[in-house]
């Protein structure tokens, strides 16, 4: 049903190019007003937060618009019907993509490890994989990074997936909504789940769990978020993409030179109802897993990584995509100095 669900979603958007791609043409717009879709409104993407409340785009010369999306499929119906001009998403979203006309590539990365924590119902101590057996465990959206990354965790380990939790397997619930999985681990009776900050910390301090360790500790480093774009904008828009990922890249910068707090107090315009002492949480914990890249460039190394994992997951069919055709890190190379 994913794939039947990619290949629709894939086809209807190519089809509504074709449809309205003069509509586009001689309008004129200015390449330096730049429309960004972002998979979901996180703090985990701190660095452009940052980078956007303290005007560093501004700085740079362009005007960046952000709109959210309820999930990775529709950042990228919203690249490739051309409603945005770049998103901010799981790469692994880009290799369902690859192939199409005038197909997506990553210039850029900005996570580096999986931000989501375990948290249990009880106090447990001296963590381990294998306490998940026999247990039941809320994960990610299926087909997505999140929830891929945690079946390759627990299928490494040795444990087996399945519903048959008294004879020792891990179900593993990828049927729940990322903003509902704090409240569905609450009402369910189920074990664990995975969150990320501050909601894991949150939903510790009200009393309804404990969090535990964070899944990119059991994952390793891998390409968890980046920044793409259409071939065509890349090439007729690399002095704006540039800007674009330079202010971003001052954003990690600023992160990584002041305290929590100041930090925080930066993030505060893009998180309203949330407080200074909940961000600041936020940042320390994705500091301390280092989960941001000081370097956006995407190496081969970790590409393999990502489609190993996509590949371990979705066995009925396999995706090889050459890193060459999916990244280029011309842009990201430049500004890392390389």
């Amino acid at each position: 049903m994913q794939k039947v669900k990619r290949i629709s979603i894939f086809a209807f958007c190519l089809m509504l190019m074709l449809a309205t791609g003069l509509m586009f043409v001689g309008c004129g717009k200015n390449k330096n007003n730049i429309t960004l879709n972002e998979v979901t409104h996180s703090i985990f993407y701190a660095p452009l937060y940052v980078a956007y409340n303290m005007d560093f785009f501004g700085d740079e010369g362009i005007n960046v618009t952000i709109e959210s999306a309820t999930g990775s499929d529709a950042s990228m119906t919203a690249l490739l019907s051309g409603s945005a001009d770049i998103i901010l998403a799981g790469p692994e979203t880009v290799v369902y993509a690859s192939g199409t006309s005038d197909s997506p590539v990553i210039f850029g990365q900005l996570t580096q490890k999986d931000g989501s924590f375990f948290v249990s119902r009880d106090d447990v101590q001296n963590f381990s994989l294998q306490m998940l057996k026999g247990t039941t465990i809320i994960g990610g959206r299926q087909g997505g990074l999140p929830a891929m990354t945690l079946e390759y965790i627990i299928r490494n380990a040795g444990l087996t997936i399945g519903t048959d939790t008294a004879s020792g397997q891990v179900n593993l619930r990828t049927d729940v909504s990322f903003p509902m999985i704090g409240s569905e681990f609450i009402t369910s009776g189920a074990e664990y789940c995975t969150l990320f900050e501050p909601t894991a910390t949150n939903l510790e301090n009200e009393g309804n769990g404990h969090v535990l360790d964070a899944v990119g500790n059991f994952s390793g480093y891998l390409p968890y978020t980046c920044f793409a774009t259409k071939s065509s904008y890349l090439e007729n828009n690399a002095e704006q993409a540039e800007k674009f990922l330079r202010a971003v890249k001052r954003g990690y910068d600023y992160i990584a030179n002041n305290d929590s707090e100041i930090v925080a107090q930066a993030l505060l315009p893009s998180f309203s109802g949330m407080t200074v002492a909940e961000m600041q949480i936020a940042v320390e914990q994705y500091l301390s897993i280092d989960a941001w890249c000081s370097n956006p460039a995407m190496s081969e190394e970790s590409f393999d990584k990502l489609l190993e994992i996509i590949n371990f997951c979705t066995k009925e069919q396999q995706y090889n995509p050459t890193y060459s055709s999916l990244v280029d890190n011309t842009i990201a190379n430049k500004i890392a100095g390389k």
